[in-house]
């Protein structure tokens, strides 16, 4: 975390991924980021010693999850009966990420 993330590394990030952030937006992101880092530096200072691992959030199963149940399909036809570009059964979308 020692890389410096001013106004410019955002700026940067947001434009390779596409979309465009002001100087204001840019600004709010690194002290909102400063925030965050902060916050994770005192995760650092918990003592976890003798703290068994956890993989998953719940100890339990979690069987008190609902079962899934369809209740309507549609055919892969009607599904691609609005797509402007499709091969061979497939969705062709635009590249949105370089």
């Amino acid at each position: 975390m020692n890389e410096n993330k001013d106004r410019e590394y955002f700026k940067k990030l947001a434009e390779t991924l596409m979309f465009r952030l002001s100087d204001e937006e840019a600004d709010s992101i690194v002290k909102e980021f400063s925030t965050l880092e902060s916050q994770m530096a005192l995760l650092d200072d918990v003592n976890t010693e003798g703290v068994e691992e956890m993989i998953y959030p719940f100890e339990d199963d979690t069987y008190f999850m609902r079962e899934d149940n369809v209740t309507h399909v549609i055919s892969q036809d009607e599904a691609l009966e609005n797509v402007d570009k499709k091969i061979e059964g497939h969705f062709v979308l635009p590249k949105v990420v370089k």
